[in-house]
């Protein structure tokens, strides 16, 4: 892929020619490219992206090595509110001359002394961003009944609400019990009811035999 010289991202490293252990140390600022990040948290597309690397004339090629920072934009993946922050990460990358024998996927390669090293930033900042990014740490995201953001109402609550579906039985669940509370006090009464006959029947046989034992 050919380096467009216009670009912000592209270095001319002419001037290291192709002695190992020469170096330049560059600072710039570009704008920064459209996708730069996810579908959540990115750079906003023509922010400044600020660079600060150091070119160092290797055998294979040529290394790079330095920071990027910028700043940016996105939406809470727990409450959906919209947040800023910063970014700032390393990068190092090495850029083998045209007639280097690496594949493709193994190294960058120089386009003449052209270093573009936009794909190298866009990699490092990707890279960097969290998969699920949040607006602070302990953000608790979204009501599930209502979608309120719970972070504005740490005491947010609802009254429990019976699905209409499950009425109807429990309607029956509290009919129920009370039958059965109703059936275990009236057993309750018969049992004793059965159990005084049984020891009014007990005292008269006693009686009875007495009565036979005087007679005798």
């Amino acid at each position: 892929m050919r380096a467009d010289p216009r670009s912000p991202f592209v270095v001319n490293t002419h001037d290291l020619g192709r002695r190992p252990g020469s170096m330049r140390t560059l600072q710039l600022s570009a704008p920064a490219p459209a996708d730069l990040g996810t579908e959540l948290l990115g750079v906003p597309v023509g922010s400044p992206v600020s660079l600060e690397f150091r070119l160092e004339s290797v055998m294979e090629g040529v290394l790079a090595s330095g920071t990027a920072r910028a700043s940016l934009a996105g939406e809470c993946a727990r409450c959906l509110e919209p947040f800023d922050d910063e970014i700032d990460v390393e990068f190092q990358e090495l850029y083998v001359y045209p007639e280097s024998d690496a594949e493709e996927d193994e190294a960058r390669r120089l386009d003449g002394d052209l270093l573009d090293l936009e794909p190298t930033v866009r990699d490092a900042v990707v890279l960097a961003l969290p998969f699920q990014p949040v607006c602070q740490p302990d953000c608790e995201g979204l009501c599930p009944d209502c979608g309120a953001r719970l972070l504005d109402d740490p005491g947010h609550t609802h009254d429990e609400d019976i699905d209409p579906r499950w009425s109807a039985l429990s309607a029956l669940r509290s009919g129920s019990s009370d039958s059965s509370t109703g059936g275990a006090r009236s057993t309750s009464r018969t049992t004793g009811i059965i159990s005084t006959d049984i020891e009014e029947t007990s005292v008269g046989r006693q009686h009875a035999d007495r009565a036979d034992e005087d007679e005798e």
